[in-house]
């Protein structure tokens, strides 16, 4: 081994030592170093290494410079496309990161993270069918990708394909049956289904999984709600506020159960306040709900109107 490749090689395990333990300063301080030995202007797999440190530190015209000198050497080579792609994608700039993504592909039919993340803009972009495609692209080339059947599921359930929904879903659960967001998804979409039973079963193994996530508290105690069960309705939302205290939506719900089902005016109120305090915008959709009829003329609940107040 030449003194400069023994320099190149050292420079870069130096690098990913300093990259591994995120200095990514140091990091590129030494990849620089190595890019700087006799070949190392030539090294892909290096070149990427930097484009990739400049797009972490946010310094996105230097990472756009590296990732362009890997398609200055190899025109062909898919992962130059697609980091570019991803720089573009999370600055927004989609018609870019299509383009891009689509030219990755282009140079390798199974890139499944092109797929994925080509799948995921049309998401964004509301154009539903053709983030489906790309999802299922995905799974096609690697049938274990968790993420892709969660997702296609997910947009799957949001256009009413539930029962298409719910085999992806479950199919996502096989490969990681702890996930609290497919379990909440699968407690959505068997609601839709009308399987209450199950869907209370899966949002109660999704809170167990992560209980800061306020809105499989909120989805179950609707469900308890409906059922007439309100007491076990204000027993899930008190949970979910032990958990998720900034939640406007969970303090609101029970307001309204206090109100309306228990005749509780002051913790009615007060969950009201706090509520609102949380997010004003609910002040303009109380005075429509139903729900709180029986306080609207009090002057507690006026004051929330009169001047927007909030109060701990």
């Amino acid at each position: 081994m030449s003194d400069n490749q023994y320099m190149l090689d050292n420079y870069k395990i130096i690098g990913n030592k300093f990259k591994e333990e995120d200095q990514l300063l140091k990091a590129l301080k030494f990849y620089k170093k190595a890019y700087g030995c006799e070949g190392g202007n030539e090294d892909i797999d290096l070149i990427l290494d930097i484009g990739l440190l400049y797009d972490e530190l946010e310094d996105y015209e230097k990472a756009e410079e590296y990732y362009s000198k890997v398609l200055n050497i190899d025109p062909e080579d898919a992962r130059g496309y697609y980091s570019l792609a991803t720089l573009y994608d999370n600055q927004k700039d989609f018609t870019k990161a299509i383009r891009y993504y689509e030219k990755a592909i282009e140079m390798d039919e199974y890139y499944d993270k092109a797929y994925f993340f080509l799948a995921n803009i049309y998401d964004e972009l509301g154009e539903k069918d053709k983030a489906i495609k790309y999802y299922k692209k995905v799974i096609e080339i690697n049938p274990f990708d968790f993420w892709a059947y969660v997702n296609v599921g997910s947009i799957l359930e949001e256009i009413n394909q539930n029962e298409e929904a719910l085999e992806m879903t479950k199919r996502g659960l096989e490969i990681n049956p702890e996930n609290f967001k497919a379990l909440f998804n699968m407690g959505v979409i068997l609601n839709k289904l009308g399987e209450k039973d199950e869907a209370v079963g899966y949002y109660e193994q999704a809170i167990d999984k992560n209980p800061r996530f306020p809105n499989s508290f909120l989805n179950l105690a609707i469900i308890h709600k409906e059922r007439e069960e309100y007491e076990d309705s204000v027993e899930v939302l008190t949970m979910g506020i032990e958990y998720n205290s900034d939640t406007a939506v969970l303090y609101y719900n029970r307001a309204c159960l206090y109100v309306y089902h228990f005749g509780k005016v002051e913790k009615g109120i007060r969950d009201l306040i706090k509520a609102t305090s949380l997010s004003p915008d609910l002040i303009d959709y109380m005075k429509h709900d139903n729900e709180l009829s029986p306080i609207r003329n009090l002057d507690a609940y006026k004051l929330l109107f009169e001047e927007n107040i909030g109060i701990d």
